[in-house]
């Protein structure tokens, strides 16, 4: 960026203007919107455009006044919407990576509250207390990881911090999963803009009634985006034809420094002791005390390390370290004489095109450097290159400050390259000190087993979950739907009522096996092939409960029949939203080498589950140390396409989804309840002993298993050509549950379930909507096409699903939603 450039971009032309003339996208909306906001192009095939803010310190450099002064003032309208006795008893959670320190600043204005902010880093020895997806993100997983667990429980008002209100799912998800945990009466939600469509502007007061709280909205500046159709692929043809090294700073090393590099040097803040580097695991009132009382005499040094006649100085952050940063940065911008400006280095991958009219001019690239838990990969700086900084102050924590940080591609010596001076502050990573917490018993019990706890005999599976079959647990599907989506309760909290097929419905089982059990042989069969090559020549089948567990017997016998292997296998628990059970975890890293653990499911819907263990997995190494446990699940199908582990990726009927507990060893779905499940036991079910007369588990298992000798050949072909294909995960499910969403006014992927198997749990647990079905679907749908009719649910024939059926829950249910016979209402 020349200083040509940037004398243009000073003198009024609009940094959205380049993406609005070629995409056709229009913003309109209060005066101040179009100087707090430019626009880009996302390197993200998820979404076209990133509205690029002017004050947050992100992606443009900015004066740290403005910056920390925005938020600052959104707190202090929050502190007068609540009241000054109401603000003494609120939390503020901001959401990383992007509002780390925009939420903190906003707990700053709103007086004495605690701060906490999510992250993507797991820390070992530091429990999960919640956790949430962004769907549209190019990095998804949230976790929360609190010290003090308590927190979040409060019954003061939860005020949550984004840059920007957009559609709103992000947030509203976020609310309705810390409202099962931890309900409360009032939400405020803060963005520096409020860019929410007419269609999703009546939500907010829709959601709140839903929960039955408060939820009020608090922003500096609103608006609105208009994409016209087809905007997403024309912003990737965008993308590819000015995605060139001209546009990357680090294509031309010696810009702006005459070819020679920069000096780079570091500076000792002396950081406070036992003051956090942020909000990744709260942050007091005390912290805040302690750490204004050191801010100027840590902005002094940095400024006594500064060259002399340095006129133009940045301080840069380090993605989600953005609080400790701006506040040194606004520090320093009463210290010195030099203009001040602040950003901070990111994930999010972004076009980056020399224009006046474009937000992001420059891009350095740099490999990241604190061991992320999702694996190495890209970061940048944009709008540094080429700025005429003289000096820029590199701000990261010590757990980033590694030898990848160093390296020659690193991020002081990108930095260099186009800046005469780097200086380098660390920050020490705060580790909370760990709570005294009794020990855990020294043995945890070992499983259950057949005859006792499933009609499964013994040795085909072990049970990792405590027996609740005393318990009264059940609850009428329609009063479970509206606990669950009011928010008074989780899912797994109860049971629904079982099933109980009729006559002509236990026919069409009958009949779909008969059809279907080659194809499910040689399915399992390849699935178990895979395994065997690829994952452990001896692994151990861990199936998550219940639906996985027909899979990993069969899968169990194939290795005996094919290989002579006599496999262990256990069944786990795992509960979306709650994650994996982490002392079932324990006890097979106790008995197994984790690497050797295989965890298998039935098949795949749009992937939640997939992302949950994932996710738990990482929670459990950070929290426990254990290593090893690959969070690749095995399926029999994967029509979501979103593993790489499975016996087919088509979309059919695998009949134990036709059933409940009498096609799953007589036990339940699993139970996670604080008053019955305690920390250092298994997660429960219950046993149906009573249902003993209607029991089909043997028998599905040995009406596939009989034609394992019959697939033998065919099983052979299809694995060389699985071992032979790309079978990288595409998501492409995942995206087609998010357009339906929306295309069907849910704004709810939980509530989207896509496949036969999941439609067929949605008619048997659930309040099911409607049932959308691939146009021409045959004899995989009768059994579905069946229970809509006893339920009263329209079935509506879809061109170009990527799916057999999708199944809709009800979006707004109260039980006014069903008749007194429980047959669907439209809405």
């Amino acid at each position: 960026m020349t200083e040509r450039a940037r004398a243009e971009g000073r003198a009024g032309v609009w940094s959205g203007s380049w993406v609005a003339e070629r995409l056709g996208v229009e913003v309109t909306g209060d005066e101040t919107l179009t100087g707090m906001l430019g626009l880009a192009l996302r390197r993200n095939p998820k979404r076209a455009h990133l509205l690029v803010s002017n004050v947050l310190g992100k992606h443009v450099p900015q004066a740290p006044s403005v910056v920390y002064g925005h938020g600052v003032a959104l707190g202090r309208r929050v502190r007068d919407l609540l009241g000054e006795e109401a603000a003494r008893s609120a939390v503020v959670l901001g959401y990383a990576e992007t509002a780390t320190g925009l939420g903190h600043s906003v707990a700053d204005g709103l007086g004495p509250a605690p701060y906490l902010h999510s992250t993507r880093r797991p820390v070992a020895g530091v429990a999960r207390a919640g956790g949430f997806e962004e769907s549209h993100s190019h990095a998804t997983s949230h976790l929360l990881l609190p010290e003090d667990p308590a927190l979040l429980a409060g019954d003061g008002a939860l005020v949550l911090v984004d840059d920007e209100f957009s559609t709103g799912n992000t947030v509203l998800n976020t609310v309705r999963a810390l409202h099962e945990r931890y309900p409360r009466e009032r939400y405020v939600v803060v963005a520096l803009v409020d860019m929410r469509s007419p269609a999703d502007a009546g939500r907010l007061e829709e959601f709140a009634r839903e929960i039955g709280a408060r939820v009020d909205l608090v922003t500096a500046a609103s608006g609105t985006v208009r994409l016209p159709p087809g905007v997403l692929d024309k912003g990737q043809e965008l993308v590819a034809r000015y995605e060139a090294p001209s546009t990357d700073a680090d294509a031309d090393a010696g810009a702006g420094t005459g070819g020679a590099a920069g000096r780079v040097a570091r500076v000792d803040l002396r950081w406070p002791d036992g003051v956090p580097d942020g909000g990744r695991h709260g942050f007091t009132a005390a912290h805040r005390e302690r750490l204004e009382q050191a801010l100027p005499e840590m902005a002094a040094r940095i400024a006594g390390a500064l060259p002399a006649g340095a006129r133009r100085v940045l301080v840069l952050g380090c993605e989600e370290l953005m609080y400790a940063p701006l506040r040194l940065a606004h520090a320093l911008e009463g210290t010195v004489d030099a203009e001040v400006r602040y950003s901070t280095t990111t994930r999010s991958p972004v076009l980056a095109v020399d224009d006046p009219g474009y937000a992001i001019r420059t891009r350095l690239v740099f490999p990241a450097h604190d061991d992320p838990a999702d694996g190495p990969g890209e970061r940048y700086a944009y709008n540094v290159a080429g700025a005429g900084f003289d000096a820029v102050v590199a701000v990261v924590d010590s757990a980033a400050d590694t030898p990848a940080l160093h390296a020659r591609d690193g991020l002081p010596a990108r930095l260099a390259a186009h800046v005469p001076h780097v200086l380098l502050a660390v920050v020490p990573s705060y580790v909370p000190t760990a709570p005294h917490a009794p020990e855990r018993p020294s043995m945890l019990p070992e499983p259950l087993r057949g005859p006792d706890f499933s009609s499964y005999p013994p040795d085909e599976v072990g049970w990792l979950l405590q027996d609740l079959s005393d318990v009264t647990l059940e609850a009428p599907t329609e009063e479970r739907e509206e606990a669950i989506q009011s928010g008074g309760a989780h899912y797994a909290e109860s049971l629904p009522v079982e099933y109980q097929p009729t006559e002509q419905y236990q026919e069409l089982f009958h009949a779909a096996l008969a059809t279907s059990a080659a194809r499910l042989a040689r399915a399992v069969g390849a699935v178990t092939e895979i395994v065997l090559t690829e994952r452990s020549p001896r692994p151990v089948l861990v199936s998550l409960a219940r639906a996985g567990t027909p899979v990993g017997i069969l899968m169990r016998r194939w290795a005996r029949f094919r290989h002579g292997l006599d496999l262990p296998h256990y069944a786990v628990s795992i509960v979306r939203g709650r994650g994996i059970d982490a002392n079932a975890l324990r006890w097979l890293a106790d008995r197994h080498d984790p690497a050797d653990v295989v965890f298998v499911d039935g098949w795949t819907g749009k992937g939640a589950i997939t992302r949950e263990l994932a996710t738990a997995l990482r929670a459990f190494e950070a929290s426990d140390g254990i290593t090893g446990f690959d969070p690749e699940i095995a399926v029999l199908a994967d029509p979501a396409s979103c593993v790489r582990t499975y016996g087919t990726r088509d979309d059919f009927l695998i009949p134990s989804a036709c059933l409940n507990s009498t096609v799953s060893g007589l036990i339940s779905r699993t139970v996670l309840r604080a008053d019955l499940v305690g920390p250092h036991d298994f997660h429960g079910a219950k046993f149906y002993r009573e249902l003993s007369g209607a029991d089909l588990s043997t028998a599905f298992l040995d009406a596939v298993s009989a034609r394992f000798p019959d697939v033998a050949d065919a099983v052979d072909a299809q694995t060389k050509e699985l071992l032979a294909a790309d079978r990288t995960p595409t998501w492409e499910g995942w995206a087609a549950v998010e357009r339906i969403s929306e295309e069907y006014g849910i704004h709810d992927v939980n509530l989207v379930k896509p496949g036969v198997g999941e439609t067929t749990r949605v008619m048997l647990r659930r309040v099911p909507w409607k049932v959308l079905a691939r146009a021409g679907a045959g004899a995989d749908l009768d059994h579905v096409r069946l229970l809509a009719e006893q339920r009263g649910v329209p079935v509506e024939e879809v061109d170009g699903l990527p799916y057999t059926c999708v199944g809709l829950i009800h979006p707004r249910y109260t039980r006014g939603a069903t008749g007194a016979d429980g047959r669907a209402v439209a809405l």
